[in-house]
């Protein structure tokens, strides 16, 4: 009987040495098979250090991508409209009159159907694609429109653009674009061309732009050098010298320079690429955003940002997401909505402060590239 513990112990050192040499059998095969199916750890690292990718390319792939062959990866989309048969005979959508392709995005009310059937018509005929922000439910309402099957309806009650941007624009889909118009649905675009717009604006190299507003007719202007100049092309400045504003030539930010509205901005691909991460999943409305969109502006902001006054457009001023025109009488339960629709904006643009503000402060590599 006293042997009995040690005869236990060579036992239980036996089925360690029997189950460790099962282990080593189960690896060398899977290893192997492994190496036949060409895959490999997208972390793992060969004897030279350097990382292992898959397949036999001797190119790096990304880790989302590394198990499928190079050839068949598609990296970017698009929101062309596709048939669901004869795919021959689908037209190009790209204009043989122009060397650019623009995106036109829009939330929109079935209240303002009339404008912005005008808007998307001019879009439309330069072969531009069109997306619909419908925030008030109605995407019936449109069907009657002789375009409306040829634009991208987006439903999703009561949201501002810039919560459809976030989720609807990713610089990946958006890749095939070279420039996206993020407009609002109350601007009258009699005296606006697309084409020659997108023509103005490379042959100055902007990269983002608003057209300019008829100081006439539009009944909501908000900063001067959103004003239309009749004797120029673009302006980049404008000159104040009231002690609020004290714009000169030495001005290097806005509201003088680098600078447009939220209501009619236009990004080339690059900046859009920079302003989607810009703006904040939770910031529905999108104040405070005009202030820093030139940090995106893939350079210096008082020569890549630029309002266009040769082709221009009328700010009507009607509140957004379906709120009753100036033109008629306003109920009072529109006066409710609104006054809290401006208390939550006011408080997000202070959260969007705050948020830009703690960011500096937090990254240590950062600099500000407009401060001397």
């Amino acid at each position: 009987m006293k042997h009995q513990p040690r005869r236990c112990g060579v036992v239980a050192a036996v089925v360690a040495l029997v189950l460790l040499a099962c282990l080593q059998i189960q690896y060398h095969h899977l290893k192997v098979d492994l190496g036949k199916a060409g895959f490999a750890s997208a972390t793992q690292d060969n004897s030279n250090g350097n990382p292992i990718h898959l397949g036999t390319s001797s190119k790096p792939a990304t880790a989302t991508t590394n198990s499928l062959p190079r050839g068949i990866v598609e990296r970017h989309s698009d929101m062309y409209l596709r048939p669901l048969w004869d795919d021959s005979a689908a037209t190009t959508h790209k204009n043989k009159h122009d060397d650019h392709n623009a995106l036109l995005a829009m939330a929109v009310g079935i209240s303002q159907i009339k404008n912005v059937d005008t808007m998307a018509r001019k879009f439309l005929k330069e072969n531009y694609a069109v997306m619909l922000f419908h925030y008030d439910g109605n995407v019936d309402g449109w069907r009657h429109l002789e375009w409306s099957d040829k634009a991208i309806h987006i439903l999703a009650h009561n949201q501002t653009k810039w919560w459809f941007a976030k989720r609807f624009l990713h610089p990946d889909v958006m890749a095939i674009y070279d420039f996206i118009f993020l407009w609002d649905e109350d601007l009258g675009v009699e005296n606006f061309n697309p084409r020659r717009y997108l023509d103005i604006i490379v042959s100055e190299g902007l990269e983002i732009t608003q057209p300019a507003l008829d100081p006439d007719l539009s009944t909501d202007i908000h900063h001067r050098i959103t004003i239309r100049n009749k004797m120029t092309k673009v302006h980049r400045r404008i000159y104040d010298n009231r002690p609020s504003m004290n714009c000169s030539d030495e001005s290097k930010g806005p509201p003088c320079t680098g600078w447009v509205e939220g209501m009619a901005p236009v990004f080339s691909r690059a900046a859009w690429n920079c302003v989607w991460h810009l703006i904040q999943n939770d910031l529905i409305h999108g104040w405070g955003l005009d202030m820093k969109l030139g940090y995106c502006a893939q350079g210096d902001r008082t020569e890549k940002v630029g309002v266009i006054d040769s082709e221009y457009v009328v700010h009507q001023g009607i509140p957004s997401l379906g709120g009753p025109s100036l033109g008629r009488k306003t109920p009072r339960r529109s006066l409710d909505l609104r006054t809290h629709i401006r208390r939550q904006s006011s408080a997000e643009l202070e959260k969007f402060k705050e948020r830009w503000n703690r960011a500096v402060r937090e990254d240590e590599g950062w600099r500000d590239p407009f401060e001397s």
